[in-house]
């Protein structure tokens, strides 16, 4: 099994998400110096997210792409924003741009809320069959040898061609969520599947739903990718009073309406996947070795929210548990961003992959 480490670019220095305390949009000096302490610090991929209020990021994904030489950019993209013929040729482009680099991260959208803010009206199972139909045109766009014509339930064109095809043939293809919807299309049509950090048998079963629906697809199971929030420091104890400092600025960031007002859906969660992050938190609020669930419930469990707390070597047997179970792809990103991923480049990458490689010489060796 090949394991990869993915992190998270940020476009200006406060932290991301309900855990922000002051905004710039876009700080291209600070994304470059973020960019650049990814590639040198071994990250193979870096997320870059996706939401209405953020700058563009398709943009951001060529920034990273220019000023790197080696990390990948994982790009967030909701299919009812742009018509899937330019996508498949922007795409392509950017491809070609980062030579080979790029992976597409699609996101079908939890909240009705956040999708209404750029005109996005249907229901959720309608956005994931909208996404599965999606991501056949990219992949039909991208292989075509001449042009191409489609009539699908929610698209439809004639004569279709694009120039530009993607350095590898393909762009790998990246689908998350934790809702039957999630794991049909995930199952069907991903490359990669993405979770968030949940204890290590509800992450199990999640694995198993996905690679069920693969299966019957007769496909390559999706490589899994799950996500944490890892909070370190020399040892458990300061690990532990690290994380309870952070909580508080959780928190006090939450009461900041003004400066999350684009940010903010109101009420419970509508996405299956915060739902489930706040039901474990009620069950306890730490589970496994170390996985914390105090951050999801502060957060009202805005995406990737559970950490991992403690020492490295006690956050490395936690990742390595999961790889245990069939992750592939580990996530983490810290409620610090830029000196965390600095941290976690120095203390966590090295220990993991060091015990993969010496898993793999005893394996080799007997």
């Amino acid at each position: 099994m090949a394991v990869e480490f993915i992190s998270a670019v940020h476009t200006d220095s406060g932290a991301s998400g309900p855990a922000a305390s002051s905004r710039t949009g876009f700080d291209p000096g600070y994304l470059r110096r973020y960019a650049r302490a990814l590639d040198d610090g071994g990250f193979d991929h870096t997320l870059v997210a996706y939401h209405s209020a953020s700058p563009d990021a398709l943009q951001v994904a060529q920034f990273v792409a220019t000023h790197t030489e080696r990390v990948r950019p994982i790009l967030a993209h909701r299919p009812g924003v742009v018509f899937p013929t330019h996508a498949a040729r922007a795409l392509a482009t950017l491809d070609r741009i980062s030579n080979g680099r790029l992976s597409l991260h699609i996101i079908s959208g939890g909240s009705d809320e956040e999708q209404h803010r750029e005109g996005d009206y249907l229901g959720k199972s309608e956005r994931y069959e909208r996404s599965d139909e999606y991501i056949r045109i990219l992949r039909k766009v991208w292989q075509a040898d001449g042009p191409v014509s489609h009539e699908g339930k929610y698209f439809r064109f004639e004569g279709y061609h694009s120039d530009v095809k993607p350095v590898n043939g393909l762009i790998p293809v990246s689908v998350g969520g934790s809702s039957q919807d999630a794991y049909r299309v995930g199952g069907q049509q991903g490359d990669i599947f993405g979770l968030w950090g949940e204890p290590l048998k509800e992450t199990a079963e999640q694995i198993a739903a996905v690679n069920t629906v693969a299966d019957a697809a007769g496909r390559p199971r999706p490589r899994i990718w799950v996500s944490f929030r890892p909070i370190i420091a020399p040892t458990d104890e300061l690990a532990w009073e690290k994380a309870h400092r952070t909580l508080g600025v959780l928190k006090d960031a939450a009461k900041n309406t003004e400066s999350l007002r684009h940010y903010r859906t109101t009420g419970r969660p509508a996405n299956v996947g915060s739902q489930r992050l706040l039901d474990i938190a009620e069950r306890g609020e730490v589970h496994d070795r170390c996985l914390w669930t105090a951050p999801a419930v502060a957060t009202n469990a805005a995406g990737a929210s559970t950490a991992l707390v403690g020492s490295p070597e006690t956050v490395a047997r936690a990742l390595l548990d999961y790889v245990d179970i069939g992750c592939e792809l580990l996530s983490i990103r810290g409620y610090d961003p830029l000196n965390d991923a600095i941290d976690y480049a120095r203390h966590i990458l090295p220990l993991v992959r060091q015990e993969l490689a010496h898993r793999a010489a005893t394996a080799q060796a007997a």
